[in-house]
């Protein structure tokens, strides 16, 4: 974020330092340390199981890989989501949500909560983003949202961390 608010490219998404192109992968966690990442897959898998919506989940997973530049999960969830029936032009304007009026009052509620755990450090989950949230989720689906933007959060750290390449 910037000294205007304005979220910026933290140039992480290409996994380089020289900017020629995608480094080699790092480390694979489901390789090296596979109940590790058993114990994050059940994590998702508890979201999934919640009953959270599976669109706004999508859109929970590609605004904050946008906001961590997190590749690999943007072109996974970007896909995830056009095969669920999201448009492309929803898809395009996802990190814009607040300059259209093409998301409900739920997803607009769980973008800005998205946002604002995500960058939890900038302004630790204002009261206002907070209450807007529960004002439209119930505590069961709150608690779903939230723990949604923890998952999607862990994955783009581990793929980032671990330069996790695209697939073919």
């Amino acid at each position: 974020m910037n000294d205007t608010g304005t979220i910026v490219s933290s140039g992480h998404s290409s996994g380089t330092t020289s900017g020629a192109g995608p480094a080699a992968e790092r480390l694979s966690v489901n390789e090296v340390a596979p109940d590790l990442y058993q114990a994050q897959l059940g994590l998702e898998a508890a979201v999934r199981r919640s009953g959270i919506e599976p669109m706004l989940y999508e859109l929970i997973k590609i605004r904050a890989s946008q906001i961590n530049g997190c590749a690999f999960c943007l072109d996974m969830h970007t896909r995830d989501a056009s095969k669920l029936g999201e448009s492309d032009r929803r898809l395009h304007l996802i990190a814009a949500w607040r300059e259209t009026d093409l998301f409900t009052e739920r997803e607009r509620a769980a973008l800005a909560l998205t946002e604002a755990v995500t960058l939890v450090s900038v302004d630790h989950v204002p009261d206002a983003v907070w209450d807007a949230a529960a004002r439209l989720f119930d505590p069961a689906e709150l608690s779903a949202v939230l723990m949604g933007i923890v998952v999607i959060n862990g994955w783009n750290r581990i793929s980032i961390a671990s330069r996790t390449p695209l697939p073919d």
